[in-house]
């Protein structure tokens, strides 16, 4: 896998302007900017592109946060253990 950090809102924008992506785990709150956005503008670049909100919050705790964004394949706690991340994000490549 190639992984690539971007530090908020205007980074991200700015690599998916430049890059593919298959999938993009997005922490749901940002310091800089909007995850939403984020993931609307890669829905927008990027349709196939699916993307994993990682949050300590219990914001869209209700699931509705498949409604909000139609890219969202799963939805964690923050707390997820890396390897369990990563073979989720390896399982949502594959699909």
């Amino acid at each position: 896998m190639h992984v690539t950090l971007a530090a908020g809102q205007q980074e991200a924008v700015t690599f998916l302007s430049d890059h593919g992506a298959d999938i993009i785990v997005l922490d749901l709150v940002l310091a800089d900017g909007s995850a939403l956005a984020v993931s609307d503008f890669a829905s927008y670049r990027h349709p196939n592109a699916r993307v994993i909100f990682v949050t300590d919050t219990t914001f869209f705790s209700d699931g509705s946060i498949f409604n909000h964004a139609s890219n969202a394949c799963a939805f964690v706690p923050s707390g997820t253990p890396p390897e369990d991340l990563a073979a989720m994000v390896e399982h949502y490549a594959a699909s």
